[in-house]
């Protein structure tokens, strides 16, 4: 499993900070396919890009926009659920399940910890989707994962489900972490690193 996921058919640009690196920021200039959650949206399309479609309640975009482009505007307004996990809901709809998810992180603490804890329960849907930051991705996992690292490369585990952690790779020994800290900053000795378990966890893959 290489790190940046080639065979990705579309991506979601939420609404935190918008992304500055150079993996988040190609990935969202190459994206095939780009929902804009609607916050996410305002400065995408100040840059003169439009997206395929904007997501959300609308409550965030710009007068503006929603005058310019209410043919993009997908408005759901039920508040179980936040836009990003819209998003990813109209993407499995149209039968797109190799997501990519860019400016979900910053901002608001609590908004970053909601939104990396749903890729687990994006998996549990069906969909291969992953979480670019400005410095690392996070991959949700389900039993044995192996993934391509370069020698040093930090790597966390973050467990939800699993149990029976060992791992080939790591420069740490790993268990079965109670809490997210325990499993953060180990090290790939190698060129890879594989993560076996029973159950769900996230990595995080630093990008150097």
């Amino acid at each position: 499993m290489k790190i940046v996921d080639t065979s990705t058919e579309a991506v979601i640009l939420a609404n935190g900070d918008y992304p500055t690196a150079e993996t988040p920021l190609h990935i969202l200039n190459t994206a095939p396919y780009l929902v804009c959650c609607d916050g996410g949206a305002n400065r995408y399309l100040s840059s003169g890009r439009v997206p395929d479609a904007i997501i959300g309640d609308g409550d965030s975009l710009a007068p503006e926009y929603h005058r310019q482009y209410p043919h993009l505007l997908y408005r759901i307004t039920e508040q179980e659920s936040n836009d990003q996990t819209k998003a990813l809901r109209f993407l499995l709809a149209q039968g797109r399940r190799n997501i990519a998810i860019v400016g979900a992180t910053g901002k608001r603490e609590d908004h970053t910890l909601g939104n990396v804890s749903l890729l687990i329960e994006y998996a549990r849907a069906g969909a291969n989707v992953r979480t670019y930051t400005d410095y690392g991705v996070f991959i949700p996992c389900n039993g044995s994962c192996t993934i391509d690292t370069q020698p040093t490369q930090q790597i966390s585990i973050i467990n939800f489900t699993a149990r029976g952690f060992s791992a080939e790779g790591l420069r740490y020994p790993i268990f079965d972490f109670c809490n997210w800290w325990q499993g953060t900053l180990n090290e790939a000795t190698g060129r890879t690193v594989t993560i076996n378990a029973t159950g769900e966890y996230l990595l995080f893959v630093n990008y150097k």
